[in-house]
């Protein structure tokens, strides 16, 4: 019942984000987890975070390039994957799965290159192909270059998991 206390406690900030203007005038005042709170459709990747105790870090200095997989890309994964993440004894995996989807630094779209390697946070490697659109490990960005404060967002449309250790 973890998972639904923190699902209930992301709706709690949903709703006092959007009582209070939801939206800053500028994304940029705003750091990676109050952007993705505020945006309303990573309900589920912040209900993650928060399970995996990683606010503090998307919330510090940075600077982080964040490749956000969307509500509906949570809900794509094979049925249950996403409560079995959120349950305690998998702590270490919903971490590896999140900082897999992490990479340090400010990498903006302009920066990227055909078949580039980036390193991830987990210790991973992505690959971001530019060709016929962009995609990271396959997943299609559909956003690009959200600016926070603590650096950027790219809007992903798939899970993307890191290789079996």
């Amino acid at each position: 019942m973890k998972g639904n206390h923190m699902i209930r406690r992301t709706f709690i900030a949903l709703t006092a984000a959007t009582a209070i203007g939801g939206f800053a005038s500028s994304a940029s005042a705003q750091d990676i987890v109050d952007t993705a709170v505020a945006a309303g459709s990573f309900n589920t990747l912040v209900a993650a975070v928060e399970a995996a105790g990683l606010v503090d870090t998307l919330k510090g200095e940075g600077p982080f390039t964040v490749f956000a997989p969307t509500d509906e890309a949570f809900a794509a994964l094979p049925e249950g994957t996403v409560e079995s993440l959120l349950m305690p004894e998998n702590l270490e995996t919903l971490q590896a799965v999140l900082t897999y989807h992490v990479v340090p630094g400010k990498v903006m779209s302009g920066d990227l290159s055909n078949n580039m390697m980036a390193t991830t946070v987990q210790g991973s490697d992505v690959t971001i192909m530019t060709e016929g659109g962009v995609t990271v490990n396959g997943a299609n960005v559909v956003t690009a270059d959200i600016e926070t404060s603590n650096g950027v967002i790219h809007v992903i449309d798939a899970v993307i998991l890191p290789p079996e250790s």
